[in-house]
């Protein structure tokens, strides 16, 4: 059944075992939705991508610029919905939405990763350009995110470790990272192309998965992955004030 599954409220899927606060929605986006999304992403021109060494990504509407702030513009249709629309309706403690705070009231910007097999990220933090919200959708492949808090990573280890948490991230789920998960923690992805020991005793949203049977048997195989990372840039500038506006 192609359908999509919403909860009444974000508290029925807060993920218990990681600092405040972690969502997790399974089944959040259609396979329909997924399947456009990704003709959609990969149907945009070569310049649109910007390569890495580890990964290439796409900005929407624009990257921001070296100080910070978006230029205004809205996001793509074809990328804010279903998502924004649906994503707003999932209220807080049944009142509001998890962008509610925020300045905008929504996301106004999108950055799209695109993972190979054995490709993954640093551990890092989203910073102080955005409000402190970040939703990401995953798209065609699940992923482990790493997450470790900012007091123990004094060593240089790689997040995940023993003062760390796990999360798994299926395909077309939403994980949303607020508070304290956000301001206090890194979070990373391991360059692996099988994750290994997954279970209920490592992964900390593992009884929120929509269907736990293929990490069952704590072993499951990397496929090409697109994450969508919606969050709302704090400083918006229009396009004549960002270059000095215009003389007469």
């Amino acid at each position: 059944m192609d359908e999509c599954s919403l909860p009444a409220s974000l508290q029925e899927v807060l993920i218990p075992s990681l600092p405040a606060s972690g969502y997790y929605i399974p089944n959040f986006i259609t396979k329909t939705e997924e399947a456009y999304l990704l003709q959609k992403i990969n149907s945009v021109p070569l310049p649109s991508w910007k390569t890495l060494s580890h990964r290439r990504l796409q900005a929407h509407p624009s990257p921001l610029t070296p100080t910070n702030a978006l230029l205004a513009a809205p996001l793509p249709t074809w990328l804010s919905d279903p998502v924004v629309p649906r994503l707003l309706s999932i209220p807080v403690d049944l009142k509001g939405s998890i962008f509610s705070a925020s300045p905008h009231g929504a996301p106004n910007h999108c950055l799209i990763n695109e993972y190979l097999p054995g490709q993954g990220i640093h551990a890092h933090e989203d910073g102080d350009a955005y409000n402190p919200v970040v939703a990401t959708v995953s798209l065609g492949s699940h992923i482990v995110l790493d997450i470790k808090s900012k007091k123990n990573d004094t060593t240089g280890e790689k997040p995940g470790g023993a003062q760390g948490w796990r999360a798994l991230q299926e395909p077309r789920s939403l994980l949303i990272s607020t508070e304290e998960l956000y301001t206090e923690c890194l979070h990373g992805i391991r360059e692996v192309k099988i994750d290994e020991d997954l279970g209920e005793d490592t992964i900390a949203n593992w009884n929120l998965l929509g269907d736990r049977t293929p990490f069952a048997g704590g072993l499951a195989a990397r496929q090409p992955r697109v994450s969508l990372t919606f969050r709302d840039v704090i400083r918006v500038k229009k396009l004549g004030k960002a270059f000095g506006g215009l003389k007469r």
